[in-house]
C-alpha cells in the first residue's frame, strides 16, 4: 500500500492508484516538499504489480494545481533558478512523461503554470467543465520552467502555444478540448468516473505492451531518437514477452487474456 504523506493522499481502487495533491488552502500549489512526496509516491507505485494505472488530481473543487509556490523561490538567483527547473524535470515532469504506467490527470479547476505543466506531463487529460488552464509565467518576468514551452507546443501547436505563453491568457475547458489539450471534458461530479472508465479498459490490456507503447510514443518527440527505429526494435522485443504468448493464445482460444506483465 502506498503511504499517504503530508501533502499527498494515496488510495488504490480497482487496480488504480488515485493520487491527490492535498494543499487546498494553497490551491494545491507545488512546493519542494510536495514535489518530493509526489516523486516518492510514484517511485513506490511503479513496483506495485496490482496498480495498472494512476489518476492524479487535486484536493477540493477549485484547483488541480494552481501553479508553483512562488513565495518559495521569490529570492532565487540564476543558478538556483536553473536547479529549481532541473530538479523538477527529473523528479516529476520528465519522470511522469516516461512513467511505465499510464497516468491520467483529472483536472478539477485551475491548472496554471506548474499545474498545467504537470497535467501536460501526464499521458491523458480529463478536464472538468469549470477548469481554467494557462501558463502565466511571463506576468512574473519568467518563462515556464517545467517543460511547458515544449509540451504545450506539442499538444496545441506552435502558434497557439506562442499565443498562450506570451499573453499569459487562460483558456476554458471547451477551448482546451478544441485545441487538443484535453482528451475529455466532464462535469466536476463525473470527472473521476470518466477517468475510471478509461482505466478499466487499460486494466485488461498487457502491462508489458503498454509500458513499451509509452516508451515508443515518447521516442517520436525526442530529437535524439528515431521513433520509427525505436518502434521496430521494441515491436520485435514484444515477441519475446510472456504477455505476447498469453495474448496470442487467448485470441486463438477465444478467451480473455490473463496478462502477468512479463
Amino acid at each position: 500500500m502506498v503511504a499517504t504523506t503530508e501533502y499527498i493522499l494515496s488510495e488504490v481502487k480497482s487496480g488504480v492508484l488515485v493520487i491527490t495533491i492535498n494543499r487546498p488552502d494553497k490551491l494545491n500549489a507545488l512546493n519542494k516538499q510536495t514535489i518530493e512526496e509526489l516523486h516518492e509516491t510514484l517511485v513506490e507505485a511503479e513496483n506495485m504489480s496490482d496498480v495498472k494505472a494512476i489518476i492524479l488530481t487535486g484536493a477540493g473543487q477549485k484547483a488541480f494545481v494552481a501553479g508553483a509556490d512562488i513565495a518559495e523561490f521569490a529570492n532565487y538567483n540564476i543558478e538556483q533558478g536553473k536547479q529549481l527547473s532541473s530538479i523538477g524535470h527529473f523528479k516529476i515532469f520528465n519522470f511522469i512523461e516516461n512513467y511505465s504506467k499510464p497516468i491520467i490527470a483529472a483536472v478539477n479547476g485551475f491548472a496554471l503554470g506548474g499545474g498545467l505543466e504537470l497535467a501536460m506531463a501526464c499521458h491523458i487529460r480529463v478536464v472538468s467543465d469549470n477548469a481554467k488552464m494557462g501558463l502565466p509565467e511571463v506576468s512574473l518576468g519568467v518563462i515556464p520552467g517545467y517543460g511547458g514551452t515544449q509540451r504545450l507546443a506539442q499538444l496545441v501547436g506552435k502558434g497557439k502555444a506562442f499565443e498562450m505563453i506570451v499573453t499569459a491568457d487562460m483558456i476554458n475547458a471547451t477551448d482546451a478540448y478544441k485545441w487538443g489539450l484535453a482528451n475529455y471534458v466532464t462535469t466536476i461530479d463525473t470527472l473521476l468516473d470518466k477517468c475510471f472508465e478509461i482505466t478499466s479498459k487499460i486494466a485488461t490490456k498487457s502491462p508489458t505492451a503498454i509500458r513499451t507503447a509509452i516508451k515508443v510514443i515518447n521516442a517520436g518527440y525526442n530529437n535524439n531518437l528515431n521513433g520509427y527505429e525505436v518502434e521496430i526494435e521494441e515491436f520485435g522485443k514484444s515477441f519475446g514477452s510472456g504477455d505476447f504468448k498469453e495474448g496470442v493464445a487467448a485470441f486463438l482460444e477465444k478467451r480473455k487474456a490473463d496478462f502477468k506483465g512479463n
